[in-house]
C-alpha cells in the first residue's frame, strides 16, 4: 500500500491497568492488581497494522503468531521476505519457527547484550505504544466485555494513524497538499 513501508514491521506488547473483565489478568509488573496487555504490529513508521488484546499474565510469545495472522487480513499480501524486529522476551526457538513458516525474516534482540545498541527499528511501535497510552481510555479501561476492548484499540489506532498524517504533512511536501490544518 502507499504509504506504508511493510519490508520492516515491529511488534511489540504493553501491559495497562483494567479491574476486570473478558481480558483481564493478574498483572506481573504492577503487585498482581488486574490489567490487560495489547500486542501491536506496526510497519516501519510505527503505523499499527493489526492489535490484539489479552489477559495481562499472557506472555508476548503466545500473542505474537495471532497478531502477525491478522496483517494479511487487514491490509493485504506483505512484501516478499519482509524483516519483523523484536524484542528480546521473543527469542526462542518457538518464535524463529513461527516466523519461517509464513516467510518472515527475524530480527530478534539477543538476551544479555545491552538493549539500546540493538533497538533498531523496534523504537517506532514502542512510540505508537507511547501515543496509544495516551488515550485515556486505554489507560484507564473500565470496559469487560472483549468486543467492546478491541473497539478502544482500534480508535486508538486511528488516532495514531492521525498523529502520523499530521506530522507527515510538515515534513513532506506535495503539489496537492491541503493549505489548511484541516484535512479534506
Amino acid at each position: 500500500m502507499i504509504g506504508l513501508d511493510l519490508d520492516d514491521l515491529a511488534v511489540d506488547g504493553a501491559i495497562t491497568k483494567a479491574p476486570g473483565g473478558e481480558v483481564a489478568g493478574r498483572s506481573p509488573g504492577d503487585r498482581g492488581k488486574q490489567g490487560t496487555t495489547r500486542s501491536v504490529a506496526g510497519d516501519g513508521e510505527g503505523v499499527p497494522l493489526h492489535l490484539v488484546a489479552a489477559r495481562a499474565n499472557d506472555h508476548d510469545s503466545p500473542l505474537l503468531e495471532p497478531t502477525l495472522a491478522g496483517i494479511p487480513d487487514m491490509i493485504g499480501p506483505l512484501p516478499d521476505d519482509p524483516c519483523v524486529h523484536l524484542d528480546r522476551g521473543h527469542d526462542s526457538a518457538t518464535t524463529r519457527a513461527l516466523l519461517e513458516r509464513p516467510g518472515y525474516r527475524g530480527e530478534i534482540a539477543r538476551r544479555g547484550l545491552p538493549a539500546p545498541i540493538q533497538a533498531g527499528k523496534r523504537w517506532p511501535v514502542e512510540r505508537t505504544h507511547s501515543w496509544m497510552n495516551g488515550y485515556g481510555k486505554l489507560r484507564r479501561r473500565t470496559a469487560k466485555r472483549k468486543l467492546i476492548v478491541e473497539f478502544y484499540l482500534h480508535l486508538a489506532a486511528l488516532t495514531v494513524i492521525r498523529r502520523l498524517i499530521n506530522r507527515a504533512r510538515t515534513l513532506y511536501r506535495w503539489p496537492t497538499r491541503p493549505t489548511t490544518r484541516r484535512l479534506r
